[in-house]
């Protein structure tokens, strides 16, 4: 027999002895065999004695064990770490499960379990319940045998790498109650079998490669509360049974190919059920037809509707909880071309009105319409010729406002707005219809919501107002920002703001709802309440010793909120036209709701990329008076690659969980980088444990996700702007954490050396060998914010975004992992 099952043998012995039985407590392990198999599962997968002390009774000491009248019930990996050992090849090795027959409970979220699922593992475990698999670093195919595990409830592989289709057998895990398969690269058709399930109230297949028709028995059985089919690329219609499911709160079908009219909810008591948490998401996809007819009351039903990247037509929605842009959809703001609009409906043999009113009554008196035509020109003339001397007005104070020639009165010249249906706008002022840019809320409403702006719901004191808590009458809780227009530097913030939600549209962006313009010196711009803060609150806290630590957030969570700040960047660089500039990038502006996705703030000093001669006319006037030059005197930059700077710091705040670094350019921030980045190496991960935040527990595989947002922070830190990667590649590397510092197919542990400019991981490394010399050498006055004539001159040369940077090409990347120039790599090495 080996030396090992002697062990193991003799420790089995020791428990079963009597006066071991005496000393434990009534609940202990009372399996020989059983134990057995858990000190199988110690030694295959490498886990510390501390947390499976050797001696102890499983039951009661060991972390994650969970025993019912003295028989292992469930087992949680989560919170487990590997010893340095076992962490040299870990393997999804858990053949002593199989000795686990009352085991109902399997989950490792966040533990890795490289390999397959093994085939076995559903028909040997017949009292499993819950099977959690979730971000295990798992591969292969979703074995069909998981079907045998009869009295499965929970099924979740979610966040790993498996690839195939998803097996037909599924459809007899009668007893499943939530599926989740996202974030994977599964293929091939919805199978109907898995449709037909009928005690399934949650059901994710989002972030895969689906295809195919959506099968038409989905939502039949009546028991689905949430369908994420998000990111796939499933065709054909939206079944009917799904718009009928009572319990419905969360619809997520978006960046898809779906297409079709969406149909009218018919309201009845079982399916008219209004919910302020119910989302319902169909983005970017080919819906069509009329917003207002067609949908009857989805909008009641649902907190939150997004309509965005379709094409339907027709007068915009009024209702406050829908976004709309990218549509054919008149009166809104952010819509599709009216070529665009026309070849889609033509394409479907239909016609397009346009995104003029409907006809209005035509005079039969020919000589009436004449005379109208007559006014007409005459009327568009003088107008022409008022906005011409508008516009060379507009260009004189532009000029003189640059070289320092306007005098005092000037200076108060501000935009105005107008609403619908107001009279004719005064000459010398900007007019912005605010019809289509959020509710317009009463300032008694304000009052009421705020009661009355007292102390106690002042939430904080903002750079471009006063934030307070409020409530609205249909008890939906707000943020107000209360601003004093009669202070010059809060004048007109928020016209650009308005101005900014008015053309941009995203849902990374922090829901704007509406706004109070009557006062005369006060003006109010109201947004969507976010539950948890801001970043550098719901993130950070205080401890009760001297210092200030990280709140213990997992690392998950973490990369969740990074990649969101990065997905809001790149829509306001590379989605909007022209590119937008945020310029406050900092925890206090990172705003989170209540699952921690971030919901971008802090826009009021937003502004158009400096160099882009297309932008639009109030923005341009607005900013001409408030616009500094690139990097002096502390002031923040109007390029893209500022942006890019300021996300690096909060990087590397979640990675350190150092406090404030975000919001400072002091003496002390910037010699604490220059003790930091020197431990971002590409080629050396232990080193980032020197600066890694202590209160994070992770494992081998998150080490590296912490690698590698480190090595994407470094890059972006690096002191000349031309040389920082485009927001676009930081979004796909933060998306793809792994990827940035794993090689695929390939014996050595250097990154692979073919050629490919074109590729993200190119766009991010070809900077290396500046970031990770010119930032170390670089001295504290050299960075983004300073009053160095150098880094002015920098931004003068290159620090403009709108081009790709000049060590990639336009080329689409290839499908290999992280290609690699090999001059950049030699560079590297050098």
């Amino acid at each position: 027999m080996p030396v090992r099952s002697l062990l193991l043998l003799f420790v089995a012995l020791i428990f079963t002895t009597p006066s071991f039985v005496q000393s434990q407590q009534q609940q202990r392990l009372s399996s020989s065999v059983e134990l057995l198999a858990l000190y199988s599962l110690r030694a295959s997968l490498g886990l510390r004695s501390r947390d499976w002390p050797r001696k102890t009774d499983p039951c009661s000491s060991w972390r994650g064990v969970s025993c019912i009248s003295g028989r292992v019930a469930s087992i949680n990996f989560s919170s487990l770490r590997r010893t340095r050992l076992g962490k040299l090849r870990p393997r999804f090795a858990v053949a002593g499960l199989v000795n686990l027959t009352r085991l109902s409970s399997f989950d490792s979220s966040g533990f890795a379990l490289p390999g397959p699922v093994p085939p076995w593992l559903g028909p040997t475990l017949p009292a499993l319940s819950r099977l959690v698999l979730r971000r295990s670093s798992v591969a292969g195919s979703v074995p069909s045998s998981l079907s045998a595990a009869a009295n499965l409830t929970v099924l979740d592989l979610s966040g790993n790498s498996l690839n195939g289709s998803v097996p037909p057998r599924l459809g007899r895990l009668a007893s499943l109650s939530v599926l989740d398969l996202s974030d994977n690269s599964l293929s091939g058709p919805f199978p109907p079998e898995v449709a037909r399930l009928g005690r399934v109230s949650v059901l994710n297949l989002s972030l895969n490669v689906l295809s195919g028709p959506l099968p038409d028995d989905l939502g039949r059985s009546g028991a689905l509360t949430v369908v994420d089919l998000a990111n796939n690329s499933f065709s054909g219609g939206i079944p009917s049974p799904v718009w009928s499911l009572p319990g419905l709160r969360v619809l997520d079908v978006s960046f898809n190919n779906l297409t079709g009219k969406l149909p009218m909810l018919v309201p009845n008591s079982a399916t008219n059920l209004s919910s302020k948490d119910a989302i319902l998401n169909v983005a970017h996809n080919q819906f069509y037809g009329s917003v207002t007819s067609d949908l009857g009351t989805v909008f009641e039903r649902f907190g939150s509707v997004d309509l965005s990247g379709n094409y339907f037509e027709g007068d915009a929605p009024v209702a406050a909880n829908v976004s709309v842009g990218g549509n054919c959809l008149r009166n809104a703001l952010n819509q599709r071309s009216l070529q665009d609009c026309s070849a889609f409906y033509t394409s479907k043999g239909l016609s397009f009105n346009g995104f003029s009113q409907p006809n209005a009554t035509h005079s039969s008196d020919s000589g009436g319409g004449h005379h109208h035509r007559r006014l007409a020109f005459i009327l568009g003339g003088v107008l022409g010729g008022i906005g011409f001397i508008l516009l060379v007005a507009l260009v004189l104070a532009f000029i003189l406002r640059r070289h320092g020639r306007s005098d005092e009165g000037q200076r108060d010249v501000r935009g105005s707005v107008a609403q619908s249906g107001s009279g004719p706008s005064p000459p010398g002022r900007v007019v912005m219809n605010l019809s289509a840019v959020g509710e317009a809320f009463t300032y008694d409403q304000l009052l009421r919501a705020t009661e009355e702006f007292c102390e106690s719901n002042l939430i904080k004191h903002g750079h471009s107002g006063d934030l307070f808590r409020g409530v609205l009458e249909g008890g939906v809780v707000v943020v107000i920002k209360r601003i004093d227009v009669q202070v010059v530097s809060k004048r007109d913030t928020y016209l650009a703001e308005l101005d900014l939600f008015g053309r941009a549209s995203h849902v990374r962006l922090v829901p704007f709802l509406g706004h109070c313009l009557d006062g005369e010196n006060e003006k109010f711009l109201v947004y969507k309440y976010m539950p948890n803060g801001d970043l550098s609150n719901a993130l950070f806290r205080k401890t009760s010793g001297e210092e200030e630590g990280l709140q213990s957030l997992d690392w998950i969570t973490r990369l969740k909120i990074a990649t969101g700040v990065a997905e809001a960047l790149c829509y306001l660089h590379h989605e909007c036209n022209p590119p937008l500039v945020h310029r406050d990038i900092q925890a206090s502006s990172i705003l989170l709701d209540d699952k921690f996705e971030v919901r971008l703030g802090s826009l009021s000093g937003a502004c158009a990329q400096e160099g882009e001669n297309h932008q639009n006319v109030i923005t341009r006037f607005l900013r001409f008076s408030q616009t500094p030059e690139p990097s002096v005197s502390g002031a923040p930059s109007n390029s893209c690659a500022y942006d890019v700077y300021c996300l690096g710091k909060v990087l590397l705040e979640l990675v350190t969980g150092k406090l404030g670094i975000s919001a400072s350019n002091d003496t002390d921030t910037n010699e604490w980088l220059d003790h930091v980045l020197p431990c971002i190496n590409i080629y050396e991960k232990d080193l980032v444990t020197k600066i890694l935040d202590p209160s994070l527990i992770v494992d081998e595989d998150l080490l590296e996700e912490v690698w590698a947002m480190a090595i994407v922070a470094k890059s972006c830190l690096n002191p000349r702007p031309s040389k920082r990667p485009l927001m676009k590649y930081i979004f796909k590397a933060l998306e793809n954490p792994l990827k940035v510092v794993r090689e695929e197919n390939s014996g050595s542990g250097r990154l692979r050396t073919t050629s490919s400019r074109g590729s993200w991981n190119a766009a991010l490394f070809g900077s290396w060998r500046h970031s990770s010399s010119d930032i170390v050498s670089a001295s504290a006055p050299t960075r983004e914010g300073s009053s160095s004539k150098q880094v002015a001159k920098s931004d003068s040369q290159g620090s403009g975004q709108g081009a790709e940077m000049s060590s990639n090409s336009h080329k689409r990347p290839s499908k290999e992992v992280f290609p690699e120039p090999a001059s950049v790599l030699r560079d590297v090495e050098d």
